[in-house]
């Protein structure tokens, strides 16, 4: 029998290593824009085209290679940054497993062109799919260029999986901010299609964060600070009234490099905790410095999951760093009352005359001597009279309990068997077949009785879904319901939004939003969709668009039940809404008309039914 195990050549091999490695076109600006990092650069420029599927190039100022290195550089762990296993645990660059250049070139077209400092000439080289063409001088300015073409030509497949343009250009920018983020003595610059997208100079922390994020962020952010011999912690946090439910700001750097850490995260959601709403999520950009030595940062190719050998020290170090943060700004949140269906309570005002006719007077008995025993009688108390007085009260309230009709909750009908009788019976109850009363308990539920128990409604999320249904039917029939704003609305996207709102335009207009762009990542809200005149069009808008970008809809039926659901959720009742006799009736009754009535869209519990054999056990 022939040996049948073999050493894979170096072509296939490399492929099979940018499998991990070059996952999308953002991920060859990562490993790019990190190389040039590490070269000492002052300037970056990337320019895209079609979102990195035609082209990804990544032109920097640093040191620049000669032509021996310039081709070394594309063999598989070829590495300036470490010589040996100890140069591991001390790392001070971005890049140390040599794997990056030799998985795009694998699987792409690749052209650099590079210049020492001080060189006469540099060198051009051309790739393809891991194999040489040619190399040749080059009259190039100094450091280098990078030009990626045609990502995956060569394994179709790969490509064939990519998304949409909109979302692989998100993941572009995601990707270009990180570095952005934590590098703000360099200057950026992002090309899409020859667009300016950002224009970054050289400048401090937090005037990067507001180049990258807005003006708007700059009032929002607490600034961070606490140092010891374990680490030093900086950046910055929002302040509570800037949370958000989707699309919070949320960044870890460690050493210059960005990373995920839940365990963090969970840290700096328990000191606003108490601050913010359940359910929204505050922003913040944590910078943490200690020794090298002291993490570990080889457990995955992309290098953004990360161990701590003093991790536990350090949560509490960013707890208190974090909570001081918050206290030494006051960053209390405002108590928001809300104002629909308060009740007038009276204030009373001093200043306020008093007519004289409104004054108490006191009658006074001038004849009454209570010394006088002998031509003053005591009156004597009838008590007969209070006796008798008391009995026909109690005999006239008798006979009224006896004549009144008490409506109960509980049916003496035969238990239903089948999901069919009980679907039946709900509709014959809330069309007055059966005339089920309905009652409301502290402004959150809806009690009704079948003829099988009792049923508990949450009358939000019951409104939540009647309304996605009806959003729903509209985007799918194009039917547009919308209501001009008496005082349009500015609203400003992020690049990200930006990168994504192409996609999303069109169903926004169908849904009855009127957007007109200003320019400068600025559009104006003109309309909204109608039965929505209470809410706050800008929040809406971002709520939608946030959720959009969260759940990464690409497919258009996607992006309508996406839409449909934040409308919903922002348009729906919310708890504490008293509502009428009839508002109940309806509201029951448009539920009980839904193809889907016990669960939300997004999967939450609408109704709780006590049925007839539960309520005995409970009385036995």
């Amino acid at each position: 029998m022939s040996d049948i195990i073999h050493l894979l050549p170096d072509h296939i091999a490399n492929q099979i290593a940018a499998g991990e490695v070059i996952q999308r076109p953002a991920s060859v600006v990562k490993e790019l824009v990190e190389n040039a990092i590490d070269a000492g650069a002052s300037q970056i420029q990337v320019n895209i085209k079609d979102a990195g599927r035609t082209l990804v190039q990544v032109i920097d100022d640093g040191k620049g290679m000669s032509e021996t290195d310039a081709r070394m550089a594309f063999e598989r762990h070829a590495t300036s940054k470490i010589a040996s296993v100890e140069d591991i645990f001390s790392l001070h660059t971005m890049g140390f497993r040599g794997e990056a250049l030799a998985s795009i070139v694998a699987v792409s077209q690749v052209e650099l062109r590079t210049r020492l400092k001080g060189a006469e000439l540099g060198t051009h080289l051309s790739f393809s799919g891991s194999k040489l063409e040619y190399t040749e001088q080059d009259n190039c300015l100094e450091g280098s260029s990078f030009s990626v073409k045609n990502l995956f030509f060569n394994i179709p497949a790969r490509r064939k999986f990519l998304k949409k343009n909109e979302t692989e250009f998100r993941n572009i920018i995601n990707e270009f901010e990180r570095v952005a983020l934590v590098n703000p003595q360099v200057a950026f610059s992002l090309y899409h299609n020859d667009t300016e997208i950002f224009n970054l100079p050289e400048s401090g922390l937090r005037q990067r964060i507001i180049n990258v994020y807005g003006k708007s962020l700059n009032q929002k952010l607490l600034s961070v600070d606490a140092q010891s011999s374990l680490v030093t912690i900086s950046g910055f946090v929002g302040r509570p009234d800037s949370a958000k439910k989707r699309g919070a700001l949320q960044y870890f750097f460690v050493n210059g490099r960005f990373m995920k850490h839940p365990s963090f995260h969970k840290a700096i959601m328990q000191v606003y905790e108490q601050l913010i709403p359940a359910g929204e999520q505050p922003n913040y950009f944590i910078y943490f410095t200690l020794d090298p030595s002291t993490i570990d940062v080889n457990i995955h190719p992309t290098k953004t999951e990360i161990k701590f050998e003093n991790e536990q020290p350090i949560w509490q170090i960013l707890v208190a760093a974090v909570r001081e943060a918050l206290a030494k700004s006051s960053a209390i949140p405002p108590i928001d009352f809300e104002a629909n269906d308060a009740i007038d309570i009276p204030v009373y005002n001093p200043v306020k005359e008093v007519k004289l006719q409104d004054t108490p007077r006191v009658q006074v008995n001038t004849g009454y001597n209570p010394f006088d025993t002998v031509s003053y009688k005591k009156p004597e108390f009838d008590w007969a009279k209070l006796y008798n007085d008391f009995e026909e009260e109690r005999s006239m309230i008798q006979q009224g309990a006896d004549s009144m009709e008490i409506p109960s909750l509980i049916s003496s009908e035969p238990k239903i068997e089948t999901e069919e009788d009980l679907e039946s019976n709900r509709t014959e109850d809330l069309f007055g077949k059966m005339s089920a009363p309905c009652y409301q308990y502290k402004g959150k539920y809806i009690v009704t009785s079948l003829k099988s128990g009792l049923v508990l409604i949450d009358q939000h999320r019951a409104h939540v879904r009647i309304l996605y249904d009806r959003y729903l039917m509209n985007l799918k029939q194009q039917q547009r319901a919308s209501q001009q704003v008496l005082f349009p609305e500015v609203i400003e996207f992020t690049a990200e939004e930006i990168a994504y709102l192409p996609i999303l335009l069109e169903d926004l207009h169908l849904m009855g939003f009127d957007l007109t762009p200003l320019g400068l990542d600025s559009y104006t809200i003109n309309g909204i969709p109608a039965g929505t005149e209470k809410l706050a069009p800008v929040s809406l808008v971002r709520e939608i668009v946030d959720r959009a970008i969260e759940t990464g809809c690409e497919v258009h039926e996607d992006i309508c039940e996406s839409f449909a659901l934040s409308l919903a959720k922002a348009a729906a009742i919310r708890s504490g809404k008293i509502l009428s006799v009839e508002e109940m009736d309806n509201l029951l009754a448009s539920l009980f008309s839904c193809p889907e009535s016990n669960l939300t869209p997004d999967g939450k519990t609408i109704l709780s039914m006590l049925t007839d054999e539960e309520l005995e056990k409970r009385f036995r």
